[in-house]
């Protein structure tokens, strides 16, 4: 007791320090300051046990705990024969990082990576250094426990489109089960009544559990505008709907929810948390991988794996880990020192991203919308703690969705190139502290853009390009795995993405045009966005410097280490995830997309650890066998 009143007592003092001049109510703030101390008071015996003594060996090793790493872990631990560990360099979830409503907060703090893209020319330039904020889990459940828990699978061309590219078993009648094996969906609607959707997995899947009334508005006002309602998740994309949620009972369902707390006491699973991997150990002679090195309580230690040491670190840290461990572009490693083990030209490029304007606010004129000083109080902080109810269970403010297809796109095919993100909040709805902060936003851009609306009732639109045709890049900074890598996004480099985003702006006015908004009082804040003045408003010109300005990451990293078939020079890994040239090392996360889906990429990525979970039991199980004849693949099942 004496513990938790010693954190109660350092988190005031925190909030007071937060909420000095009257910037944030000492509520949030306080819940915000709880954040940065051990406040590991949630059902500590559910989390999943950080075990202390390691063996020597195991037969996998899993390198992440994330979105991917934790179902990887969970499934392959299914086999009582197989022993798994799970290396994770952050540690527990905290009972602050389950509220919805408290995401952005969590950026920067003790839970994040806290990355920042190098200075970019072409976006960013409202941010400040004019760098992008990557923000990614460190923690045991990943980027899961950070991000807004929006479930968007993505359009079925996309796993086509992969499937054309060579990867053959990634088309999107073979991808949909493994969305449905994961998925527990808790709208019986969709449960029972079509054929994209399951009920029994570990992942909850939920409709938001409160909503303003703007939620409802945002899917009326898309049928004004020519669209179906939908579910989005299904046969269709293209339309409006409201968003799905991996939450349970109005708390995050975290991928460590979901698949590590239910199989905790499995004798033949181990995580280990705080262990910072930092090389991948690979036989000179036999190019195969045997273990890793990592570093847990400032010591270097090792762990050998008998079968395959599987990266799920994402899309930054997956990539590092190659080019450090010896796979990499043959000139860059040489560079840096470091034995050249595989010339993989492809590791670390191909980095994409979704991106969407952040500076579209509407203000209203009621009291219904998400302003963070109203809705998080005492009533609501016990509202939520007895009952998962109210406010709070809203992630900040998300409520519902819109694909669209801009003129440059072809809208037959259902192959939307834009998606709306629908808000009953925007940048100012926090005073301007957590989002700005989250977003790197300059101080000077936001009181210029935003400061006399701060506070005030607001719904926010945010136009969001789907597959943008501009590639980033990740280089090292040097051969010391403690140093974080370089990170060049180059948004906005390809025209093309310029156009784009600029038609999904326009769109995005009209929704503040229609009947059903209108209703709220619903006016765009027209406000000459901050560097963009010498330009006519509402023009292409002007449009194009706005999308420059406030260009928003929505923290989909992914394609560094992109899987083809071994025509493709860039190609990284083989269709069954398997690192070309490297025997016993499969990559199973984002970094692996040849193409990112359209929306939001948490989903995909669970699936692709589904699969490749499936790949790599299917795999050993056939050698189990003993004079068993293997299946005919469609390709020779060695490795490469």
């Amino acid at each position: 007791m004496a513990h938790v009143l010693n954190i109660l007592l350092k988190a005031i003092k925190t909030a007071s320090k937060f909420a000095k001049g009257g910037k944030l109510m000492v509520i949030p703030a306080f819940l915000a300051a709880l954040t940065y101390y051990n406040y590991d008071l949630y059902d500590p015996e559910n989390q999943p046990i950080n075990e202390k003594h390691l063996r020597p060996e195991y037969d996998f090793i899993v390198v992440g705990g994330g979105s991917a790493g934790a179902v990887v872990a969970n499934r392959l631990s299914e086999n009582p024969e197989w022993n798994v560990l799970l290396l994770e360099a952050g540690g527990h979830e905290s009972e602050l990082t389950d509220v919805p409503v408290l995401s952005l907060y969590l950026h920067k703090s003790k839970y994040d990576w806290k990355y920042r893209s190098q200075p970019m020319t072409t976006a960013c330039q409202a941010m400040k250094d004019k760098r992008s904020c990557w923000t990614r889990g460190k923690v045991i459940g990943g980027s899961s426990v950070l991000n807004t828990m929006l479930y968007v699978r993505g359009n079925r061309r996309d796993f086509d489109y992969w499937a054309a590219l060579g990867n053959r078993g990634w088309s999107y009648e073979e991808v949909l089960p493994y969305f449905m094996k994961s998925e527990d969906q808790r709208n019986p609607y969709l449960a029972k009544n079509t054929k994209y959707h399951a009920t029994g997995g570990y992942l909850t899947v939920q409709d938001a559990p409160w909503n303003t009334p703007l939620g409802i508005a945002f899917l009326q006002a898309g049928e004004e505008m020519g669209y179906d309602i939908t579910d989005i998740n299904g046969v269709n994309q293209t339309g409006f709907a409201l968003f799905q949620f991996t939450m349970r009972r109005g708390y995050r369902c975290s991928t460590s929810k979901a698949f590590l707390a239910p199989v905790r006491l499995r004798q033949n699973l181990h995580v280990a948390l705080w262990s910072h991997v930092t090389k991948i150990l690979i036989d000179q002679t036999t190019k195969r991988a045997y273990g890793v090195e990592f570093i847990r309580d400032g010591v270097k230690k090792v762990a050998l794996a008998k079968r395959e040491v599987i990266l799920s670190a994402g899309a930054i840290n997956s990539p590092q880990l190659l080019m450090l461990s010896g796979i990499g572009p043959a000139e860059h490693l040489q560079e840096h020192g470091i034995p050249v083990l595989r010339d993989s030209p492809g590791v670390g490029q191909n980095l994409m991203d979704h991106i969407a304007v952040g500076s579209l606010a509407f203000l209203i004129d009621y009291p219904i919308s998400l302003v963070i000083s109203r809705v998080v109080n005492i009533p609501s902080v016990m509202r939520y703690s007895l009952l998962g109810e109210g406010p709070m269970t809203s992630s900040i403010g998300l409520e519902s969705v819109a694909f669209i297809t801009t003129k440059y796109g072809n809208v037959t095919d259902d192959w939307p190139d834009i998606e709306f993100m629908l808000t009953s909040s925007s940048a100012n709805s926090d005073g301007g502290t957590a989002a700005k902060k989250a977003h790197g936003l300059r101080d000077e851009f936001y009181e210029e853009l935003f400061g006399d609306i701060s506070n005030k009732d607001v719904f926010g639109v945010y136009p969001m390009m789907l597959r943008p045709k501009s590639r980033g890049y990740i280089k090292l900074r040097s051969k010391n795995p403690m140093q974080y890598p370089l990170m060049y996004a180059n948004y906005l480099s390809h025209p093309d993405d310029v156009r784009v985003l600029r038609e999904g702006v326009k769109a995005s006015l009209a929704i503040g045009e229609t009947t059903a908004m209108k209703r709220f009082g619903a006016r765009f804040h027209a406000r000459s966005v901050p560097g963009c003045k010498k330009y006519t408003p509402f023009t292409d010109e002007y449009w194009d410097c706005v999308v420059r300005q406030y260009t928003m990451t929505i923290y989909h990293m992914s394609g560094t280490a992109k899987m083809g078939p071994s025509s493709d020079t860039m190609a990284v890994v083989d269709p069954y995830l398997r690192v070309y040239g490297v025997q016993g090392l499969r990559v199973i996360d984002a970094s692996i997309m040849p193409q990112i889906t359209s929306g939001n990429i948490n989903a995909p990525v669970i699936m692709i650890a589904e699969k490749g979970a499936d790949m790599i039991k299917d795999y050993w199980n056939q050698l189990k066998v003993p004079g068993r004849v293997r299946k005919k693949r469609h390709f020779n099942h060695k490795y490469s």
